[in-house]
């Protein structure tokens, strides 16, 4: 197959798995926000921690096909969290309780600007270098 279709279907499989990942995150932010009435920025982290598990396992096996090192890779995500939750759970924050924007919108906003990074960083950091091995083992064995 060719570079070209192979990283068209990467992304295609990427788009659908964050897909998921956000319905998990919508459906359990306003499950804590509803039915838990936590407070706005509670309700997106718990979600968000909950969508990236998902997120990661999903795209790890199925879309980069990574034998890399689970618990580095883990890090790595992690460390893309570490920078990215607090940002966005001030933001959520400030948006939600300051400049009363909709929870939601701000859910919209804030998914979709973790789309974008996180495809690049899990691309090109994650699992740069691992792409693939888990499919080349298969073939191996």
């Amino acid at each position: 197959m060719s570079n070209k279709k192979t990283e068209l279907i990467r992304s295609l499989k990427f788009v659908l798995f964050s897909a998921s990942a956000g319905i998990i995150q919508i459906v359990t932010a306003a499950l804590f926000k509803e039915v838990l009435n936590l407070v706005p920025w509670l309700c997106y982290l718990l979600s968000l921690i909950l969508s990236v598990i998902w997120n990661f396992t999903l795209n790890r096996k199925f879309t980069f096909y990574s034998a890399n090192n689970i618990p580095i890779a883990m890090l790595k995500v992690a460390v893309f969290y570490v920078i990215f939750t607090p940002l966005s759970t001030w933001w959520t924050a400030v948006f939600t309780e300051d400049l009363a924007v909709n929870y939601y919108i701000v859910q919209i906003c804030t998914m979709l600007i973790n789309f974008v990074t996180e495809y690049l960083y899990d691309r090109f950091i994650v699992f740069g270098k691992s792409i693939d091995t888990a499919k080349k083992d298969k073939t191996t064995k």
